[in-house]
């Protein structure tokens, strides 16, 4: 009597985006804790000038550190591509290469989009995984796609009668066609200056803190805004929020049951940092987070009702992870959604699941779990 192959998980991270080695370091996280007794793990690479590309499943070969960030590039198997492709009885990945590539290496029952940023976690892959008709873990095109987008998330949350902080919204129409001193460049500013100092000044489409400013005052402001419009035509200008900064991870529910969510963690900076950029995130070995996040239990539990509720307004699926503003007169504000959460050994997604009793191998089977439950056809 044959035995039952074990479910095939194509492991897919890199990508295009300005986080391409941030997702190289959660795909890395992650190929080191699944269950390879309960699955057949593909790790495939999108370089950043987009080919898919079969790679070493190494996890020690997707470090982040200090010296050199980890890429696809470094770790691709050799003269092995991947296309994603359409078929009868469903979809599939298909591998060219040598003959030593197993014929059915394709044939997988869920992806794990391990992307973060734009052509990953802006509805973008999913999409073309639609297409396709392969099933992946993780949020639907809509969901996806707003919470890629800060501004929309933020007029959802509005929508839904969630708290959410002062922001002003810099459009590509508004700044490019306007020259220094212009009025319509003057009134952007203007509003820019009636939300206070300081202000974060950030890519509107963006993730890891990369692009992101903090304004001390005017003088630096246009500065920021062009740094932002590196990585994204819309820029988003926040109010600095006096306050913590609160994370809490979010996990669709099972057999649709509401969403349920971890204990919350707050973030801790290192004297190095003066606030919780790309450096802190992921390279600082001062900054961090304390989990549970040391507020009062009544609090505790308006973020994670909130974080529930953020997960429902854009009509999340999968995973999430919502980030807030808990100010010192006990106000808890909803700052934005990560559909994808960084998943490398520096992230709060993962360390806030394991300190609500779910460590990382038991987190990724209910993910997987989750997305092979999805019915075919569009989310």
């Amino acid at each position: 009597m044959g035995s039952q192959r074990k479910v095939r998980v194509a492991v897919v991270f890199g990508g295009r985006s300005a986080e391409h080695a941030v997702s190289c370091a959660s795909a890395g996280l992650v190929l080191g804790a699944i269950d390879r007794d309960k699955y057949e793990v593909v790790p495939i690479g999108i370089a950043r000038d987009g080919r898919w590309v079969l790679t070493s499943g190494d996890p020690a070969r997707l470090a982040l550190t200090s010296g050199e960030l980890p890429s696809v590039e470094a770790v691709a198997t050799a003269g092995v591509s991947v296309t994603p492709q359409t078929g009868p009885g469903g979809g599939a990945l298909a591998f060219s290469g040598p003959a030593a590539v197993p014929a059915d290496l394709g044939e997988v029952d869920v992806v794990l989009p391990l992307l973060h940023g734009t052509f990953g976690e802006d509805g973008t892959i999913q999409g073309l995984l639609e297409m396709t008709g392969v099933r992946y873990a993780g949020a639907g095109v809509l969901a996806s796609a707003v919470g890629m987008d800060k501004e929309y998330a933020k007029l959802l949350f509005a929508a839904r009668g969630l708290p959410i902080g002062p922001y002003v919204v810099v459009r590509d129409r508004d700044w490019r066609a306007s020259a220094t001193g212009s009025a319509e460049r003057k009134r952007v500013l203007d509003e820019i200056g009636e939300l206070g100092w300081p202000v974060f000044v950030k890519p509107a489409r963006g993730g890891s803190s990369i692009g992101t400013s903090r304004v001390g005052g005017p003088d630096e402001l246009e500065a920021a805004i062009e740094e932002a419009r590196r990585y994204d035509a819309k820029v988003l200008v926040e109010a600095a929020i006096d306050g913590a900064e609160v994370e809490c991870a979010v996990l669709e529910g099972l057999d649709d049951g509401p969403p349920e969510a971890s204990v919350p963690g707050q973030i801790v900076v290192g004297p190095a940092s003066a606030w919780y950029d790309f450096e802190a995130k992921y390279l600082g070995t001062e900054s961090g987070m304390e989990i549970p996040a040391p507020m009062p239990a009544e609090a505790a539990e308006r973020v994670r009702s909130l974080a529930c509720a953020a997960f429902d307004a854009v009509s999340c699926e999968g995973l999430a992870r919502v980030d807030f503003f808990y100010t010192p007169a006990g106000d808890v504000v909803v700052n934005e959604i990560n559909t994808m959460p960084g998943m490398t050994p520096a992230s709060g997604f993962p360390k806030m699941w394991a300190a609500t009793g779910l460590p990382l191998p038991a987190l990724i089977d209910r993910i997987i779990a989750t997305a092979l439950a999805k019915r075919d056809g569009p989310r």
